[in-house]
C-alpha cells in the first residue's frame, strides 16, 4: 500500500523533475527545508487518509469527505477533488506525449494517444489490481532517482553555495519556500486523496492501512529531497528542460536514458491510472456499460485537453490546485477532532429514548 501511494501521488511532474524544480530547487537552500516541512506533512495526511479509507470502508472518495468535512465544506472539498482529479489527469497525458518528444523525437500527440489507449484499458479492471499495478512501479522509480542523485552529487562541479543564485533565478509560481511545500502537499493531497481513500477501504486492517499511508507519505518526502539534490547540484545544466531528471540520466548513459523514459512513462501511466479510475468512480458504478462509456467519453476529451503543453500545465494548474487543496487539508488535520464529536453524538443518541425507540 505504501508503494501504491507514493506512485499514485509521483506522477509526471514529480518524476521527471520539473515539480521539484519548481517548487523546491528554485528557492536554492531553502528548498531542502521545503522538503523537510512536506516530508512531515505527507506522512501524516497519508496516514489519515488510509486511514479513513480502511474506518469507513469506502469506495469513492465522497462519503468520508462529507463526513469528515460536513455538508458544506465537504461540497467544496468534493468540487475540488473532482477538478483536480481530471486536470492531473489531463497533465499526465501531456506529459506522456513530452517524454517520447524529448527522448525520440515523436510529436506529443502520439505519447499523448498512447496513454490515453493504455489508461482507457486499465481502469476497466478492479480496485485491487489497479493498486498492485501502480505499486509493482514504484520500486524502479526509487532505483533510478537514488542512482541521479548519487551521480548529481558524485560529479557536482561547483558547491551548493555557488549554485544557489543559479537555483533562486528560476522561475516559481510561488512566493516564498514554506509557501511552496504547503502547496505543493496541499496540491498533491488533493491529486491523491480519492485513489488513497479508495485503497484504504479495500484494506480490512486499519492499522495495516495506516502504516502504509504513513510509509508511503515518508517515502515521497525521501524522494522529493533526493530529486532535490539531484537538481540542485547540476541546476546550470538540467533548467532548460521539460524533463530535468532525465536529462541528468541521459549525462550518465543514453542508454539508462532510455530506461529511465519508459520508467517515467511508468509512473506517468500510475498516476493517470489513478486520477481517471477514481474520477469515473466518483460518478458512476465501475465495471459496467455505463462505466465504459463514460471513461471513454472522459479520456477523449483529456486528450484533446492535453495540447496546451506539460510546462505550461504543470505551472499554472498545479499551484491552483495546492490554494483549492487546502480545504481538504484542513479538514484532514482537524478530522480526529470531528471524527470523536460524531461518535460522541451518535453514542448519545444511542442512549437516549428516542434512539432507543428508533
Amino acid at each position: 500500500m505504501a508503494s501504491a501511494f507514493i506512485g499514485v501521488i509521483v506522477g509526471a511532474g514529480f518524476a521527471s523533475g520539473q515539480e521539484v524544480l519548481q517548487y523546491f530547487t528554485s528557492f536554492g537552500h531553502w528548498g531542502t527545508a521545503a522538503a523537510a516541512v512536506a516530508t512531515a506533512l505527507f506522512a501524516y495526511l497519508g496516514m489519515m487518509l488510509t486511514r479513513l479509507g480502511s474506518r469507513h470502508r469506502t469506495g469513492s472518495h465522497r462519503d468520508v469527505i462529507y463526513r469528515i468535512s460536513g455538508r458544506h465544506i465537504g461540497r467544496i472539498v468534493d468540487y475540488v477533488i473532482i477538478f483536480t482529479l481530471f486536470g492531473v489527469g489531463v497533465v499526465m497525458l501531456a506529459g506522456a506525449g513530452s517524454i517520447l518528444d524529448q527522448q525520440f523525437g515523436l510529436p506529443p500527440a502520439v505519447g499523448g494517444l498512447l496513454m490515453t489507449v493504455l489508461v482507457a484499458l486499465t481502469v476497466m479492471l478492479d480496485v485491487e489490481r489497479v493498486v498492485a499495478m501502480i505499486g509493482s512501479i514504484t520500486p524502479l522509480l526509487v532505483l533510478a532517482l537514488v542512482a541521479a542523485c548519487g551521480y548529481s552529487l558524485f560529479t557536482m562541479e561547483r558547491g551548493f553555495d555557488e549554485l544557489a543564485p543559479v537555483a533562486e533565478a528560476l522561475p516559481s509560481s510561488l512566493p516564498h519556500w514554506l509557501v511552496s511545500a504547503v502547496n505543493y502537499v496541499s496540491f498533491n493531497v488533493a491529486v491523491g486523496a480519492a485513489m488513497a481513500l479508495v485503497m484504504g477501504g479495500a484494506e480490512e486492517d486499519e492499522r495495516i492501512a495506516s502504516w502504509g499511508g504513513l510509509l508511503g507519505g515518508a517515502g515521497i518526502g525521501v524522494l522529493i529531497l533526493a530529486s532535490h539534490l539531484a537538481l540542485f547540484s547540476q541546476v546550470e545544466a538540467v533548467a532548460g528542460y521539460a524533463m530535468p531528471m532525465l536529462s541528468i540520466i541521459d549525462g550518465i548513459s543514453p542508454w539508462l536514458s532510455t530506461v529511465m523514459s519508459f520508467i517515467l512513462f511508468g509512473m506517468i501511466f500510475s498516476t493517470a491510472t489513478s486520477m481517471f479510475y477514481a474520477f469515473i468512480a466518483r460518478f458512476v458504478a465501475l465495471r459496467t456499460p455505463a462505466a465504459r462509456r463514460f471513461g471513454l467519453a472522459t479520456l477523449a476529451v483529456g486528450f484533446v485537453a492535453s495540447f496546451v503543453g506539460f510546462t505550461e500545465l504543470v505551472a499554472f494548474f498545479y499551484p491552483l490546485i495546492g490554494y483549492l487543496g487546502l480545504f481538504l487539508v484542513g479538514a484532514l488535520l482537524l478530522a480526529p477532532i470531528t471524527q470523536a464529536r460524531g461518535e460522541r453524538r451518535e453514542a448519545q443518541l444511542a442512549a437516549s429514548p428516542a434512539g432507543v425507540r428508533g
